[in-house]
């Protein structure tokens, strides 16, 4: 869809612009001619031909330059006068020497100048002709010509700014980019797929933007403002334009961080020219994305340095959400990452008093995006989109709509008419865990190593009651870094986990290094790194934030300052407990990985042979589907149970 500009200015507005333009021409041009007035040479004075020939011949002058049309004189400076000599311990400033006087006579057409020519010899005066001849025309030129260039650019420069943003005197001006007449948001809920209780909520607003007396004929208010909070990619933007849609009103979008300029007063001016635009136009809706850009908290934790100008365009803000004309049908809908930085004053009933939260979606909901965006593709009749859904846990509609691209070209790639399941499956792959490095050379003993390291998540994995199902184990290096992986996906969503199952990530984790251990007599890779990371990440989250400790009991420690939807590694907490506190929170760590490294090390040590097999197959094929692993296991299980022996009696006669 094509962003329209802000509606141009209106007649009378360029008419005043150009008139201050060229106001501001004029006096530009008379300061340049009075400053070049003030340092400029002085001028020759103007003569009689007789009269030069008098000053030649009475030797009054040092030097003569005989020009076509001009002739010109230099006049000796007079000689300085006597000064008496300074007091003793005093000094005499230097006399600065007069400046030389010029004449200037008009050269008589056809006169014959060698006369002239004797008498500066005669009396010694130097004289010359290469005096270059200039025209009026070519003096104005010199004169005038640097300060056409200069104009000239400043049009330019001034032009191509009123056509752009209507004039450098309109920075107060909105940004906000206007859908109305032609270019009308033409996004509808059937482009929304998933967040149906968000949708719902936003009905109400689309009754009122389309049936506005409804609600003023029984004295009911609608919230004035809504606001969209959510982790990003998740569609709050694009729900924002199915509301605009839904209701067929104009639609002004503007990010929060085009209020603030270099100027001072510019956001608070394009806050209130935005408002007015809006009631002009009304019923509409104003969308502001990432609102936290100027509504960040003025005091407390989350405060910000001081910064003048975003305090004023939040100031502004609330003065126009709190003096809205009820009357006057304009919604007021913000996005934002981050709702706990926002001010106070913000989120207060009358201005952005209802939120609306997207959150991830979950496995109906990844399926219905995935099939909204697939809908204009060719798709295979091979493709399960409920089996992409179920391999994407914690994608928002942003990473869907990605893979969903990435398959398209996977299907390009190959040349082919649709796109099938295994290109879909690629892209999820590819998007996760990055591309394959098939090219990188890796030694036999370092593949070796990889391969175990990988069995050994995957056989704990399947031992353990409480682990996620594993879908692929491979050994094919990623652009990511890893050398291998072992896919682990849930059969559904989960939004609460037990001590058990946190115990049994946890063993999966350590998996990889124990397997190592046992193989290898306890040389251990730095594969592992990024294992042992998580797992003690996990265990310290189940001791100071859910309360799983043995011998901390049912407390949480430390106050984290971290995004509720940004999850950042680099997320400040607040220590608010004492060292002997964080001696038995490091024990009770260490503790836990240890006890369950142990438990890792025993189902491994008993399923060696399984260790073995799975690896070898595994540096055979470098990549193993789950029904390819359980297909392995059946068959060594069968191998190594002894056939059952059957009694044979028999009878004497």
């Amino acid at each position: 869809m094509a962003n329209n500009p802000s509606p141009s200015p209106n007649p009378n507005s360029n008419s005043r612009f150009w008139k201050s333009a060229f106001i501001y021409l004029i006096w530009i041009a008379l300061t340049v001619w009075l400053i070049r007035s003030m340092y400029a040479p002085p001028q020759a004075k103007q003569v009689s031909y007789s009269d030069f020939l008098s000053e030649v011949n009475s030797g009054k002058l040092s030097q003569v330059n005989i020009g076509e049309r001009k002739i010109v004189g230099v006049i000796k400076p007079p000689a300085p006068a006597k000064t008496k000599q300074p007091a003793k311990g005093k000094t005499e400033k230097a006399a600065v020497p007069p400046q030389p006087t010029k004449i200037e006579a008009t050269r008589v057409p056809g006169l014959d100048i060698a006369p002239l020519v004797q008498d500066l010899q005669t009396k010694h005066i130097g004289y010359s002709g290469n005096m270059p001849s200039s025209s009026e025309w070519m003096d104005l030129l010199i004169f005038w010509g640097p300060m056409l260039i200069i104009f000239i650019l400043i049009g330019v420069f001034m032009w191509r700014l009123q056509k752009r943003r209507g004039g450098p005197m309109s920075f107060g001006r909105t940004l906000a980019k206007m859908h109305d007449g032609t270019d009308r948001v033409t996004t509808r809920y059937s482009d929304v797929a998933g967040a149906e209780e968000a949708k719902m909520e936003l009905r109400e607003v689309v009754d009122f933007l389309s049936h506005p007396a409804k609600y003023q004929r029984l004295g009911g208010r609608t919230p004035k403002g809504v606001l969209l909070v959510g982790p990003p990619g998740t569609g709050k933007t694009l729900l924002a334009k199915a509301v605009a849609g839904e209701a067929g009103v104009p639609f002004f979008s503007i990010s929060g961080s085009e209020f603030v300029e270099m100027f001072v007063g510019v956001g608070a001016s394009r806050v209130r020219d935005l408002f007015q635009q809006a009631k002009r136009r009304s019923p509409c809706i104003i969308f502001i994305d990432e609102l936290d850009a100027i509504g960040k908290s003025r005091a407390g934790p989350q405060a910000v340095p001081t910064n003048e100008e975003r305090e004023q365009t939040l100031n502004q803000l609330l003065v126009e959400m709190d003096g809205f004309d009820t009357s006057k049908a304009v919604i007021i809908m913000g996005a934002t990452n981050r709702p706990e930085v926002l001010d106070r004053a913000l989120l207060r009933p009358g201005r952005f008093d209802r939120q609306v939260v997207l959150d991830r979606p979950d496995l109906k909901e990844r399926e219905a995006i995935l099939r909204v965006h697939a809908r204009k593709l060719q798709i295979g009749s091979d493709v399960d989109l409920k089996y992409i859904a179920a391999e994407t846990p914690g994608m928002v509609g942003a990473d869907l709509a990605n893979i969903v691209n990435e398959a398209a070209l996977n299907a390009a790639r190959r040349n082919a008419d649709q796109i099938e399941q295994r290109d879909f499956e690629q892209a999820v792959d590819r998007v996760t865990m990055g591309f394959e490095k098939k090219g990188r050379l890796i030694s036999p003993d370092e593949k070796e190593r990889v391969a175990y390291h990988e069995v050994g998540h995957t056989l704990v994995a399947l031992t353990v009651p409480n682990a996620d199902p594993v879908r692929r184990v491979s050994i094919v290096p990623r652009s990511i870094g890893s050398l291998g992986h072992t896919l682990q996906l849930p059969e559904r969503d989960r939004y609460l986990l037990t001590e058990p199952e946190l115990e049994d990530r946890i063993s999966v984790l350590l998996g990889g290094r124990v397997a190592e251990d046992i193989i290898y007599n306890g040389i251990v890779s730095t594969g592992a790194n990024d294992d042992l990371e998580r797992a003690t990440m996990l265990s310290r989250e189940m001791s100071t934030r859910y309360g799983m400790g043995k011998h901390l009991g049912s407390m949480t420690y430390g106050i984290s300052h971290e995004s509720q939807y940004l999850k950042t590694p680099f997320s400040m907490e607040e220590k608010n407990y004492s060292e002997r506190t964080a001696e038995k929170i490091d024990g009770e760590i260490r503790e836990r990985l240890d006890r369950l490294y142990q438990r890792a090390k025993a189902i491994l040590a008993q399923r060696r042979a399984d260790l073995d097999l799975i690896a070898s197959a595994l540096m055979r094929q470098e990549t193993l589907e789950a029904e390819e692993i359980q297909r392995l296991l059946s068959t060594a299980h069968q191998e190594r149970t002894p056939a059952p022996q059957h009694e044979v009696s028999s009878t004497q006669a």
